[in-house]
């Protein structure tokens, strides 16, 4: 499925348009149409318990109510060996899967004292 980028990725501002490909229930493949970038994303749900409030300007410009079908994934960088790999954990993909677009929320850090 073709989605829309509806706010700037950071660091990938030029992707206005990405398409998911499901390996499996964990992982999924996003392909930027507008350049070269693919990610590997994966359902967070599958590794841990992950839970966050879609704040409300996202909730806006997704078009998300509580009716929406969306569809949660993180960016994880494969490494080798693969427990040294990472997954974003602090600015998932929110896709619309109902409307076909997608948001990246970028929550803030805590410092760490």
């Amino acid at each position: 499925m073709i989605f829309s980028v509806k706010a700037p990725i950071p660091g990938f501002e030029s992707i206005k348009e990405v398409e998911l490909e499901k390996f499996d229930d964990f992982f999924v493949k996003f392909i930027s149409k507008s350049d070269t970038t693919v990610f590997t994303l994966i359902n967070p749900f599958m590794i841990r318990s992950y839970e966050f409030e879609i704040p409300e300007y996202f909730r806006a410009l997704l078009d998300i109510n509580e009716k929406t079908n969306i569809l949660i994934l993180n960016i994880m960088i494969i490494a080798t060996p693969i427990e040294t790999s990472t997954i974003n954990f602090i600015a998932p993909l929110v896709f619309n899967v109902d409307n076909g677009s997608v948001a990246q929320v970028v929550f803030r850090c805590k410092p760490i004292p």
